[in-house]
């Protein structure tokens, strides 16, 4: 007989005068008896103080309708997919009690030519290059995203849809703030909205940002650029902060495939940039292209997570940390003349104790997606119920939307456990 086993989905009543937390109807999960819902939490291996003022903040703005909190989910190909990052941003929003706020930081990954997340489209017309902090060296100054696309291309134009294939419109524009610089300054990035109206973007040089008042709240826009001198000028551009006017919770999301630690840690803008997010609460998702080396040292990887942690510190000194461990995963190992197999990752194992040991450092929190989805080996029996790809490390859209769904859940029930003592 099959194990019945229930996630807890928790739906939000939402009024400024009193503000409840309710369950619905649990969703039954029986068919992955494999996953550890019991552990589905917040572990705290030290002190909780930095997740509790988090949470106060969330409270407040629960309780008066009034305070902008910012939310950072940050990795690699887990996170540039969009989808699990996208179902937390949608469980987050029920707190914002039907406020319409900003939906976070984007980037055009279609002009990089690589995955774009499906929540919002691009599309884009001339010649694209582009720059990954996952190469040692590359072209351009990179930034909080970690990435970038460039142009010389004097008809090449960059568009963006925030609500595509969605009837219901959620996410709109008061607000644009452009991330990028013309090398020579001979090239200037226009906002042209509607097909018409071309509105001219305030500069910060020291910032390299450009920031575009709308006369009329939108979901779309497309930016141009003009060349001032008959020179073919590069224009880099590193992402987009879509802003309303309204308060309450934005969900951002930063993820570069193939990116490790190392690779945020070698943007030489990163720390400056982030501070047009200054996050309140880091989720970080980065970890598994670390562990995939056979040489991988703990002592390492805990060393470059407290070096980017200090960043963050600099910019938001009461920022709070909660850290995804590493799902399990497998690598592909040749056995021959054209011939694959793929053997467990234990460095999985080795990665889950050193998370802990950040978050015990740095007064974290951490959700052990690797003892939840059942611990070494459990990949295969996720890929064999659809929620994991044949490469046995990533998951479907399903998967990575039950994880989403998960990790929210375990936040909640955190916030109702120690909501007393805030």
């Amino acid at each position: 007989m099959q194990k019945k086993c229930f996630l807890l989905v928790f739906v939000f009543q939402f009024s400024f005068c009193g503000v409840s937390f309710s369950q619905q109807k649990p969703l039954d999960v029986s068919e992955y008896e494999f996953i550890k819902i019991e552990k589905n939490r917040i572990e705290i291996p030290s002190d909780s103080a930095c997740l509790n003022n988090f949470f106060a903040k969330i409270d407040a703005f629960r309780q008066t309708g009034k305070g902008n909190i910012n939310v950072l989910h940050i990795g690699g190909s887990h996170v540039q997919a969009g989808t699990f990052s996208h179902q937390m941003r949608k469980n987050f929003d029920f707190l914002n009690g039907g406020n319409l706020t900003s939906r976070g930081i984007i980037f055009p990954f279609r002009a990089a030519k690589t995955n774009n997340p499906s929540s919002y489209s691009v599309n884009f017309k001339g010649e694209w290059t582009s720059e990954r902090n996952v190469k040692r060296d590359y072209s351009a100054s990179l930034g909080v995203t970690g990435i970038a696309v460039i142009t010389t291309d004097s008809i090449a134009e960059i568009s963006v849809n925030l609500n595509p294939r969605n009837s219901e419109k959620r996410w709109f524009i008061d607000t644009l703030v452009l991330i990028g610089y013309a090398e020579n300054e001979k090239i200037i990035p226009i906002l042209r909205q509607n097909d018409t109206t071309l509105i001219w973007g305030r500069q910060d040089i020291e910032n390299q940002t450009y920031t575009y008042i709308l006369p009329e709240r939108t979901d779309t826009f497309t930016i141009f650029f003009l060349q001032t001198e008959n020179s073919a000028d590069k224009f880099v551009l590193k992402g987009f902060i879509p802003k309303t006017n309204s308060q309450g919770i934005v969900y951002n999301e930063i993820g570069v495939n193939g990116a490790a630690v190392p690779s945020y840690l070698r943007c030489e803008n990163w720390e400056k940039e982030l501070a047009l997010i200054k996050p309140d609460l880091v989720i970080f998702g980065i970890g598994i292209n670390d562990a995939v080396d056979v040489n991988f040292s703990s002592e390492k990887f805990i060393a470059n997570y407290n070096a980017l942690i200090a960043k963050i510190r600099n910019v938001s000194p009461d920022c709070a940390f909660v850290f995804i461990t590493n799902n399990d995963s497998y690598r592909r190992v040749r056995v021959g003349r054209g011939r694959y197999s793929y053997q467990v990752n234990q460095n999985g194992l080795v990665a889950q104790r050193a998370f802990y040991e950040i978050a015990r450092q740095n007064c974290g929190g951490v959700w052990d997606k690797f003892e939840i989805m059942g611990g070494l080996r459990s990949k295969t029996k996720w890929q064999h119920a659809g929620l994991s790809q044949k490469d046995k490390i990533h998951f479907t859209p399903k998967g990575y939307m039950l994880l989403g769904d998960m990790l929210f859940n375990a936040l909640v029930e955190y916030y109702e456990n120690k909501k007393s003592s805030f």
